[in-house]
């Protein structure tokens, strides 16, 4: 399975679940702390935004992927979350470091 993330990814989010992505996502990584430093299981609404964002970021690497969430859930067995996850959100952290840094190296060179 392939993942993107880039700038659009926020948006994507918004008009297809008319949420959060940033507040979904900062849920998500605490919840699986939460489930890796102390064992605590994760709660379905986590589980949810996992599979919400885990299927914006494979649409928007291939966009012949099923029209709905649902469909593309379908076409899987079983797999863990904790194996996807962490792609995920390395995914997702990279995006934003670059994002961060970029701006940065803008506005110093706009101050000129």
């Amino acid at each position: 399975m392939k993942f993107r993330s880039s700038a659009s990814v926020p948006r994507l989010y918004r008009i297809k679940f008319k949420r959060d992505i940033f507040r979904d996502l900062a849920k998500l990584e605490k919840a699986y702390s939460r489930k890796t430093d102390e064992g605590d299981e994760m709660q379905i609404e986590d589980l949810e935004i996992f599979e919400n964002v885990a299927y914006i970021m494979a649409l928007h690497a291939d966009p012949s992927i099923p029209p709905t969430i649902d469909e593309w859930l379908d076409q899987f067995e079983m797999f863990s979350i904790y194996e996807v996850l962490p792609e995920i959100l390395e995914l997702w952290g990279t995006n934003m470091i670059t994002d961060v840094e970029s701006k940065k190296n803008f506005n110093r060179v706009t101050a000129k």
